[in-house]
């Protein structure tokens, strides 16, 4: 698979792709020692980033909460141009933006483009739906909303709770993980945001919690909203998702996953969630 591998990096105002086994990054670099910078991980599908403004968009704002200088639209742009070039018609991928603070204050930052296939796995999680445990984050709902510090809202490299949340749940034969606050709000998952049908409605939580605005949750809304079919932002709990119609996890490659399983409770809607498939895939 190493020549389906793709790696672009910002020099000297140019992207400039490099071979996949090549290092571009210096071990001193911060987004290395310190997880100081931020990410984006956008679907690649008809040998294109459709979706790609609204990944910027939110790779920008992740970079202002950190007070990360960044390249800038069309340096993202040709990164990705860069990485996309003669990849397999029909391949289906995912292309992940890095920006580091690079070797500190006063240097240039890290600029990467990354270019693989998408997993077996996300592939076999968006048809055949997923299982999933509920888990405390440990900090309550609105407090992340007052300590810009904690970085609420921002999608950082900083992802070593994450991925410790969803080895916890494999652990337990689960596939993921929708993460609680103190009090038992719903937040979001390690990689993705919740949304759930109750009553007629698609709900999805306040991003007051501190969690990451979810591109494809955003898209879904306002294609549900324009096919008649009402949004809302409900502060929820696991109990709501246990009594909702359907749950799904969201997220930008592996889409809309069905929530089959809840802490052992099988649950899901078939029609429901085909209508959320076909919203996005309009």
């Amino acid at each position: 698979m190493t020549e389906q591998r793709r790696v672009a990096v910002w020099r000297d105002g140019a992207a400039v792709a490099v071979p996949a086994e090549q290092p571009v990054v210096t071990a001193f670099d911060q987004g290395l020692g310190r997880g100081d910078g931020v990410f984006e991980s956008v679907a690649v599908v008809d040998e294109g980033t459709p979706h790609l403004d609204d990944h910027l968009a939110r790779l920008d704002r992740s970079a202002s909460l950190l007070a990360l200088p960044s390249p800038g639209d069309a340096a993202w742009r040709q990164l990705v141009a860069a990485v996309l070039t003669d990849w397999p018609a029909g391949l289906e991928g995912v292309c992940r933006l890095f920006l580091t603070r690079g070797l500190g204050t006063g240097t240039p930052p890290t600029a990467l483009a990354l270019l693989a296939p998408v997993p077996a796995d996300t592939l076999r999680q968006r048809t055949e739906g997923i299982s999933v445990i509920s888990l405390g984050l440990g900090i309550p709902a609105g407090f992340r909303a007052d300590a810009p510090w904690l970085l609420g809202g921002a999608k950082t490299l900083s992802y070593a709770v994450n991925m410790a949340a969803q080895r916890y749940a494999h652990d337990r034969g689960a596939d993921d993980v929708v993460l609680t606050s103190l009090e038992g709000q719903v937040l979001e998952g390690p990689t993705s945001t919740v949304v759930w049908a109750a009553a007629g409605t698609l709900h999805t939580p306040p991003v007051g919690t501190g969690i990451l605005a979810g591109t494809t949750q955003a898209r879904l809304f306002a294609r549900a909203e324009a096919d008649g079919w009402p949004t809302a932002v409900t502060a929820g709990t696991v109990e709501d998702l246990h009594g909702a119609d359907a749950v799904w996890l969201l997220s930008g490659v592996r889409g809309a996953a069905t929530v089959h399983t809840l802490d052992g409770v099988r649950r899901g809607d078939a029609d429901l969630s085909r209508r959320v498939r076909e919203l996005l895939a309009r």
